[in-house]
């Protein structure tokens, strides 16, 4: 029995080895770059972060909330670490729950994984873009790069629109829709945003951990703490991309509000700016000590205090509203980042369709979904490569399987 399998990303691999298991199973893995992994290799930062040891269903959105559950618990998060400690990577657990390899090196996971797929059971055929797949009375035809390949069943992985530059396509999403299943909108997730705020390119680079708050006409959209980073065009950072997911999408005033102190309360930063009057020095460094120096000096001017003039001659309404641009600082946000600077896809193939027990289509017997081409997409920290893990496994052991 022949197994296909389009897409050589993270849940494509997965579902590969799964289905190897079985060797009376050959798997054919077909992926249109040079090389496998490419998108996974670039992950956060360069560092991937494989798992979270938290990732549960809760923390995946999807029209059909629930239906991650079953692949998380059949391949959860402890699994997927035994799982790559078997494959020869060694990994690390922060205190947040987020895995990274100890060699703090994404190339270690895509490396263990590429080795692994060294089987006799296993061909990988690269640089080979499927352009149509057919279902025929003895399993499916695909079609590209001038040829013609028969497989019993196929696993569609081609991943999401999310990362472009890195080999996000359009792919899976159409050769699903050619075989008669639907899509959803699809828009970026775990994503920059971009404000209107003029003075956002002077802090270009500055990190700094805080409370952030997305406001749509007034009211709290969502909201998280961590770090943010700021970029030429806006914010950045693990808390922005936990907030990111369906910003700006639709009218209405959106706003983001930080506070940079959220450990600190406001009167308790009053308390030491007072403090701070008794010193000679001019306003610009009113902050320093207690933020970025950069990020001091800005929130300064923000609240309409030269930088020239002396502490000492600071009244109480002046450090009032310097409190206030620390602990409730407000920038317009105009739209995300698009899909080349996103991680993740929002949206995809409509999962009602498919039996979330095994990954098989409900409509085309022997064809299998799993990864990001369908609609789930998890929270930042490792959540979407748990999925990418667990649904390609799930796939893979279902497709693989003699009966």
């Amino acid at each position: 029995m022949v197994i296909g399998i389009i897409g050589g990303g993270a849940s494509g691999m997965a579902a590969a080895l799964a289905a190897a298991e079985n060797p009376e199973v050959r798997v054919v893995l077909l992926e249109r770059q040079a090389r496998v992994g490419r998108k996974l290799g670039a992950t956060g930062n360069g560092r991937c972060n494989l798992t979270n040891l938290h990732a549960a269903v809760r923390g995946y959105h999807g029209d059909e909330a629930a239906f991650p559950a079953f692949a998380l618990e059949k391949f959860p998060p402890e699994e997927t670490l035994g799982w790559f400690e078997g494959l020869g990577l060694y990994t690390v657990v922060e205190p947040s729950g987020r895995v990274y390899p100890y060699s703090d090196q994404a190339n270690s996971v895509v490396d263990v994984l590429r080795f692994a797929l060294e089987k006799p059971n296993i061909t990988q055929k690269l640089g080979f873009e499927v352009d149509k797949v057919k279902k025929t009375e003895e399993g499916f035809l695909l079609a590209g790069n001038g040829e013609s390949i028969h497989c019993d069943r196929l696993i569609i992985a081609c991943g999401g629109l999310a990362g472009t530059k890195l080999g996000g396509s359009m792919s899976g999403y159409r050769l699903l829709r050619s075989l008669g299943h639907r899509c959803t909108r699809l828009r970026p997730t775990l994503v920059q945003l971009k404000t209107a705020w003029g003075g956002v390119g002077g802090l270009k680079g500055v990190r700094a951990n805080c409370h952030a708050a997305v406001v749509r006409n007034g009211e709290i959209f969502s909201q998280s703490t961590g770090e943010l980073q700021f970029t030429q065009f806006g914010l950045s950072g693990p808390v922005i991309f936990e907030l990111s997911r369906d910003v700006c999408q639709g009218g209405g005033e959106w706003l983001c509000r930080l506070d940079f102190l959220p450990d600190i309360s406001r009167e308790k930063l009053l308390e030491m700016l007072e403090m701070r009057r008794k010193t000679p020095l001019p306003a610009g460094e009113l902050l320093t000590g207690i933020l970025h120096n950069r990020l001091g000096r800005v929130l300064t001017q923000a609240a309409g205090i030269g930088s020239q003039q002396p502490i000492s001659g600071l009244d109480r309404a002046a450090l009032d509203e310097v409190c206030r641009c620390v602990k409730a600082f407000e920038l317009p946000l105009t739209e995300p980042m698009g899909m080349d600077c996103a991680q993740v896809t929002a949206g995809g193939m409509v999962t009602e369709e498919f039996d979330r027990t095994t990954m098989e289509s409900r409509l085309v017997p022997g064809l299998y979904a799993c990864g990001e081409v369908l609609d789930v997409d998890g929270d930042c920290g490792g959540y979407n490569l748990q999925w990418a893990w667990s649904s390609g496994r799930l796939a893979g052991s279902h497709a693989g399987r003699n009966t």
